[in-house]
């Protein structure tokens, strides 16, 4: 029942502020933009509550980060994919993760979407290295500072810190280099994917 109401809330959310975030020049345009955003934030919000164990916490396999590579199929995706890190993180953790998460997401997305057209063996394996390493950095630091105990543990804070920024980014590149490349490469070669999914 919860995660049917947090669904429900999350795409209600998704479209009031994607319908807000998006210009309103062009209505057809602005209506396809504004569905594909607030399906991909119900989307990413779903995964991760279905998902919860493996979602949240220091060692952490996020699938839905996978959404982070949409950035490559048009700049509409950056609100999705923040807007629904933002909801999951809201609805299933704490709001220094719903700040420092947030953060980390939007700043992939806009590298990831600048990253857009280069290919690595035809694979849009650069456009995956930002959510690795801007979740591996900021959360890292995050995890570290105000949910471990460093003040009684012998290590030191910047070993702390980046003992929790390659567990983040280990999960990361599995979500990322992995399943978002993978869920790339089958929207670029599939005709009908493509024209969903495709700025157009």
């Amino acid at each position: 029942m919860y995660l049917f109401i947090a669904s429900v809330a999350a795409v209600l959310a998704a479209c009031v502020a994607v319908r807000l975030a998006l210009p309103r020049n062009d209505s057809h345009a602005s209506v396809r933009r504004l569905v594909r955003c607030a399906v991909i934030a119900a989307v990413y919000v779903v995964l991760c509550l279905v998902l919860a164990p493996f979602s949240y916490g220091a060692v952490q396999v996020r699938v839905a980060e996978a959404l982070c590579l949409l950035p490559v199929f048009g700049a509409e995706y950056i609100i999705g994919v923040t807007l629904g890190c933002f909801l999951a993180n809201l609805f299933g953790s704490t709001i220094i993760d719903v700040i420092f998460g947030t953060i980390a997401t939007l700043l992939a997305c806009l590298v990831t979407y600048r990253l857009r057209h280069l290919r690595l063996k035809g694979l849009a394996i650069p456009a995956s290295l930002p959510p690795v390493f801007f979740n591996a950095v900021i959360i890292g630091i995050e995890i570290t500072l105000f949910f471990t105990d460093y003040h009684v543990m012998s290590a030191p804070l910047w070993l702390l810190c980046l003992s929790n920024g390659i567990s983040v980014g280990v999960g990361e590149l599995v979500s990322c280099t992995v399943l978002g490349v993978a869920l790339v490469k089958l929207i670029e070669s599939n005709a009908g994917l493509n024209g969903i999914f495709v700025e157009k």
